[in-house]
């Protein structure tokens, strides 16, 4: 019988779906040399984002044919290592779309709306009406960096709110256009034209600081840049200058260059509102996501 192990908490739900066919090891929080102890005995090895899927883990898995992510990206795997060895190498990008979706337009009220602020100072006993006079999203223009599956369902729920949308991306979805009224421009407009951009790309060496000093400097200085995706992809230190000088009215962030950012200049800055990478963490997303993998590691397994 096939092994599996879950070196990350998985939903109960994707261990079931895997114990239909395969014997199921859930062991977490393993040290690297635990796990590459344990994974001598595995053909699939099961994670999320904790577990560094490296070189030297890969290596040790003897009798490994599938690494799978019950998750988005890829950016703990060593994908070329597991290519080079034959080994399948999964994930399950389409489980997250609703929950991180839902989460830029939570983002974009929060900003409007001044809610982080509101809650802290009413906690506090203030009653600062007067002062979060707030704005609303109806009329606005929303900037889309990446329409795969996230980005136009954040186009889908943005349409409701009565928002416009721009669009960049080099494969461009007619269906879309159609659904939704985005119109697809190119980079520089975008960010001169909106009032949210929003990113949803992945970390590739193409897309590594592609929000930088000079995309920062053609935004509105009323305009809010909002990243759900990889941290990566904004330089954190020119978005910190940008946001300190005015240059642009606010940031909401919930990924980070470094996780957590515990020494980052963001954290000090009052136009920010700030997640700890929570895209994915809903109980929905999780479920789906283990349910998805584990159908997919059944298919890998016979083909």
């Amino acid at each position: 019988m096939v092994k599996i192990l879950a070196a990350d908490p998985i939903h109960e739900d994707g261990v079931k779906a895997l114990r239909e066919f395969a014997e199921v090891e859930v062991a977490t929080g393993l040290t690297p040399a635990k796990l590459r102890e344990r994974l001598n005995r595995c053909e699939v090895l099961v994670v999320r984002s904790a577990t560094k899927v490296t070189k030297e883990v890969i290596d040790a898995g003897e009798q490994l044919k599938v690494i799978a992510r019950a998750g988005v990206g890829l950016d703990n795997i060593d994908v070329k290592a597991a290519e080079a060895r034959g080994i399948k190498v999964l994930n399950a990008p389409e489980a997250p779309t609703v929950a991180v979706a839902e989460l830029v337009l939570a983002h974009m009220l929060a900003w409007a709306r001044h809610l982080p602020r509101a809650d802290s100072g009413t906690k506090a006993g203030k009653w600062e009406k007067a002062q979060l006079m707030g704005s609303e999203l109806r009329g606005k223009t929303l900037g889309i960096i990446g329409t795969g599956r996230i980005g136009r369902d954040v186009g889908y729920k943005a349409k409701a709110f009565s928002m416009n949308l721009l669009a960049y991306d080099i494969r461009r979805s007619p269906e879309f256009v159609e659904q939704t009224g985005a119109k697809y421009v190119d980079l520089d407009m975008l960010f001169r034209e909106s009032d949210f951009v929003t990113l949803h790309l992945a970390l590739v060496p193409e897309t590594k600081h592609m929000v930088s000093k000079r995309e920062l400097e053609l935004m509105k200085s009323t305009a809010v840049l909002i990243n759900t995706s990889r941290g990566g992809v904004v330089d954190d230190g020119a978005l910190a200058e940008a946001l300190r000088t005015g240059k642009i009215a606010g940031a909401c962030l919930d990924v980070y260059e470094r996780e957590p950012p515990r020494d980052s200049p963001l954290l000090k800055l009052p136009n920010v509102v700030l997640t700890p990478h929570l895209g994915a963490s809903t109980r929905e997303a999780q479920r789906d996501a283990a349910i998805i993998i584990a159908q997919k590691i059944k298919e890998a397994l016979v083909t």
